[in-house]
């Protein structure tokens, strides 16, 4: 129920041309307002909070929707920010988004690099020293990465004074990291998802040679590892987010980016290579989704860094033993 409803909001409040005039530095209010009046940021907060208290399988369906329609706001921070909060304190005004760190320099400065959605974000939650920060992003000064129409940028706070403030909460295991691995691994599934019916559609409507593209046997090929590497991440993502909880287990979390960020590279290549020049251009939609799989790919972190992760998980649980697999 909640799937249906949610996708028909983002299918009259998010078309393309929405996303288009927001990525161009377009009003994003309207869009922001129309979701969180429907109440679905609400979707994992406690019931006693009026929320929908919802766990991490039952929000997945939702966030995979965000990448499926491109959504150029973070919703799903928002969504997760509630499962991050402590007891009693207020969810903060504005369009909330995750830095994937917090580094202090030694004159006092704060700075998040690569901030997801950093360009329209008024809240920006982190982590330093093992506690978690709340910053208010009025008062940072923005540097888009220099991609064009992406939203990630750098934020640094000269003077945090007021701007910046720690929540007295326990930061969960994994830290803020696991969530935004988590989370972008459920956006990437989307997003994979959809770039694949759109390349499946256009191989079985473009002709050539007398017949449908997607009936020559090397595009069908592609379309199969495309379909295999989609399958990979969603069944990836789904690892990620277990019943009966609200923050992702690090581990779990490392393996579903990695793999899906690993399929970004194979599903872009692909969906490109089928759709020839149309693919790139401003008015097909092709191009929104693979623009944002080479943006979430990297969002706090690549399938490298998290590849590092889950060794260093993996050692630590086992005491090392899988090097004995090596060895032999």
């Amino acid at each position: 129920m909640f799937n249906e409803v949610f996708e028909d909001i983002l299918r009259r409040h998010c078309q393309p041309s929405a996303v288009r005039a927001i990525e161009a530095g377009g009003d994003h209010t309207p869009l922001w307002d129309s979701i969180q009046d429907s109440g679905f940021l609400e979707l994992m907060a406690g019931e006693a909070a009026g929320g929908a208290g919802l766990d991490l399988s039952r929000a997945l369906p939702i966030l995979i929707l965000l990448g499926s329609h491109a959504v150029p706001l973070p919703v799903g921070q928002a969504i997760a920010l509630r499962t991050l909060l402590p007891a009693g304190e207020p969810v903060p005004d504005g369009v909330p988004t995750f830095a994937p760190a917090l580094v202090r320099e030694a004159g006092g400065a704060l700075c998040a690099l690569r901030v997801p959605f950093g360009t329209v974000a008024d809240v920006v939650l982190g982590e330093l020293n093992g506690e978690v920060w709340l910053m208010d992003a009025s008062g940072a000064d923005r540097r888009p990465i220099g991609v064009r129409r992406d939203m990630t940028a750098d934020l640094r706070w000269a003077t945090p004074g007021n701007a910046a403030r720690t929540l007295r909460c326990a930061v969960p295991e994994g830290g803020i990291g696991a969530w935004g691995a988590a989370l972008h691994a459920a956006l990437l599934a989307g997003a994979l998802s959809r770039s694949f019916e759109l390349t499946l559609q256009y191989a079985n409507d473009r002709s050539q040679f007398g017949r449908t593209i997607g009936k020559f046997q090397a595009v069908q090929h592609q379309l199969a590892l495309m379909a295999e590497h989609v399958a990979a991440a969603r069944m990836a993502a789904a690892s990620a987010f277990a019943a009966d909880r609200t923050v992702p287990v690090l581990l779990n979390a490392a393996i579903a980016k990695a793999r899906a960020s690993e399929a970004v590279v194979e599903v872009a290549a692909i969906a490109h290579a089928v759709h020839g020049a149309i693919g790139v251009t401003e008015e097909y939609d092709l191009q929104l989704f693979t623009r944002r799989l080479h943006a979430w790919r990297m969002a706090h972190g690549s399938e490298d860094h998290w590849h590092r992760i889950i060794g260093e998980r993996v050692l630590d649980v086992a005491g090392g033993a899988p090097l004995h697999l090596f060895a032999e």
